[in-house]
């Protein structure tokens, strides 16, 4: 999909959106319920090699089954997906050890530390606004965290290890975004969702001998399920950029607390601490701030927000 297919319909494109990232947020739930019977490794290949057939039906119900697949930069793709996979097993990993809004929470911080990466990576300068953002960011990723860091016993050391595990995918996820905003620049979108779909299941199965399972047929059903409805939230998501700009769009992100927090209430039976909302507020004024001056700035990047799986 060109991101030149813009339509102004604002509505649609919030619609899309919102249902994207509540399909985005069952998915992770179906994750977690699976954690304890499921590597993440596996769970990863599932994600990714079941949205293959979804993105391929689109594609050509679209008719751009042939020109959408098209690509100049083969080895950015083989990067993506490194970095996409590599994001997602540890997320997938995490979502087994912490609670789904606590996981959620500490995700928000990607667009901080993105612009912390954008800083030293690509030499995009940053002033008193979005330095300011980063810092109130990161108090905000403290306090959530603080819990964590500070609680004796194993139950806790094993929150510990999950907390540090999505924060280095919330930093993973960060490199991707850097990397999706050059892969944007010559490649169509489609290709940028197909192909990471492909390589990250290629890369999942290299994580076959270090303990897969035989899953029943529940469990089956189930991974089976997530990767599919992976597939249809990343369609929505490329869909929504087509009919709402990105500096509209993008805070509808957030939505995803309230379905991670009724989520993990109803399926979980957790609740998000006083600690980690006020955490969380912080990040997420952080990351509305960081949106807003962007677009004060003129950086639209609708084309690279609409190819963002949440999880990779």
């Amino acid at each position: 999909m060109k991101v030149d297919d813009f339509s102004a319909r604002p509505a649609l494109g919030v619609g899309l959106k919102i249902t994207a990232i509540l399909l985005f947020t069952c998915m992770s739930a179906i994750i977690k319920s699976l954690a304890d019977e499921v590597p993440a490794g596996e769970s990863v290949f599932f994600r990714s090699f079941f949205a293959i057939p979804v993105i391929l039906i689109w594609l050509a119900q679209r008719g751009k089954l042939k020109s959408g697949l098209k690509t100049q930069n083969p080895m950015g793709h083989v990067w993506r997906g490194l970095f996409g996979t590599t994001a997602m097993g540890l997320t997938f990993t995490g979502l087994g050890l912490l609670p789904l809004p606590e996981v959620t929470a500490i995700g928000f911080a990607t667009p901080i530390f993105t612009v912390i990466l954008a800083a030293v990576l690509l030499g995009e300068k940053i002033r008193l606004i979005r330095v300011s953002a980063v810092a109130i960011g990161l108090v905000g990723v403290m306090i959530i965290l603080w819990p964590r860091f500070t609680s004796i016993g194993t139950m806790e050391q094993t929150a510990t290890i999950g907390a540090l595990l999505i924060l280095m995918a919330t930093m993973v996820r960060s490199l991707v975004q850097i990397h999706i905003r050059q892969l944007v620049q010559n490649e169509d979108t489609a290709a940028i969702v197909f192909y990471f779909s492909c390589t990250a299941s290629l890369l999942a199965l290299c994580t076959l001998p270090f303990g897969w399972v035989i899953p029943d047929l529940q469990t089956f059903g189930l991974l089976v399920l997530a990767g599919l409805i992976g597939g249809v939230a990343q369609i929505l998501i490329t869909s929504a950029y087509r009919f709402g700009s990105a500096s509209m769009l993008a805070p509808y992100d957030y939505t995803s607390m309230l379905f991670a927090i009724l989520l993990g209430y109803v399926f979980f039976a957790e609740l998000p601490t006083m600690m980690m909302l006020a955490g969380a507020a912080l990040v997420i004024s952080a990351g509305a701030l960081v949106i807003w001056r962007e677009r004060q700035l003129g950086m639209e990047r609708g084309k690279a927000r609409s190819v963002t799986d949440p999880k990779a």
